[in-house]
C-alpha cells in the first residue's frame, strides 16, 4: 500500500497493492491496523455506495457538528475527487486538492472531518463507495457551491449535472462563521 501526502494536511491518497493473475484481481480496500499506521484514524461507522452517470457532480458537502472523515473510492468507473479545507483559522483555508480515482487502480482518498468533499464522474458510470467516521445527520448537512470562484476548483467540466440542492449551495464567503468547522492545529 502506498500513501501519498497532499498539500492539504490530513488528506491523503491511497494506492492499495493490487494482485492480478489469469483469474482477475485482488486488493484490500481497508485494513484497520495498516490504515491507522498511515494516519487514517477513527472508527468507520457507516458505508455508502452511490451510483452516478457521466457528468454528475456531487458536492461540495460537509457536516459540522458530526464531521465525517471519509475514505472514498470508486467500486466501478473513474471520478475526479476533491477536498476543500474549510476550517476557520487553518493555514490552508479555502484551498482545494483534486485527484482522479479509478476502479482500475483501486485508488482511494481519505478526507478528514472539517473538509468539504465532492466528486465528478469521468467514466460512463461510476459506483462510489465511502466509509464514514460519523453517522449521516440530515439536520447537520451543509454545502458549498461547486463553482465558487474564490476556491477556483479546476473541474473537468464546467457544465456538470447537479442535484437541485447542490445547485443552490452558497459560496464559501457567504457561509456564516458559526456554520464552518474550526481549525484545531492539525
Amino acid at each position: 500500500m502506498r500513501v501519498i501526502e497532499t498539500p492539504l494536511p490530513g488528506v491523503v491518497v491511497i494506492e492499495p497493492d493490487v494482485y492480478m493473475d489469469h483469474r482477475g484481481s485482488f486488493a484490500e480496500t481497508y485494513q484497520q491496523e495498516r490504515y491507522l499506521r498511515a494516519g487514517i484514524g477513527g472508527t468507520f461507522v457507516q458505508d455508502n455506495c452511490v451510483h452516478s452517470r457521466h457528468g454528475v457532480l456531487r458536492g461540495l458537502h460537509y457536516q459540522l457538528r458530526k464531521a465525517q472523515g471519509k475514505l472514498v473510492y470508486p467500486a466501478t468507473g473513474e471520478i475526479f475527487d476533491v477536498a476543500v479545507d474549510i476550517r476557520k483559522g487553518s493555514p490552508t483555508f479555502g484551498r482545494w486538492f483534486g485527484t482522479k480515482l479509478s476502479w482500475e487502480k483501486r485508488s482511494q482518498i481519505y478526507v478528514p472531518g472539517g473538509f468539504a468533499h465532492g466528486y465528478f464522474v469521468l467514466s460512463e458510470t461510476a459506483d462510489v463507495v465511502y466509509k464514514c467516521t460519523e453517522f449521516y445527520d440530515p439536520d447537520d448537512e451543509y454545502g458549498i457551491a461547486w463553482d465558487d470562484p474564490d476556491i477556483g476548483i479546476d473541474w473537468p467540466d464546467r457544465s456538470p449535472i447537479l442535484s437541485e440542492k447542490d445547485g443552490r449551495n452558497p459560496f464559501l464567503a457567504q457561509i456564516p462563521e458559526d456554520s464552518l468547522p474550526v481549525y484545531e492545529g492539525q
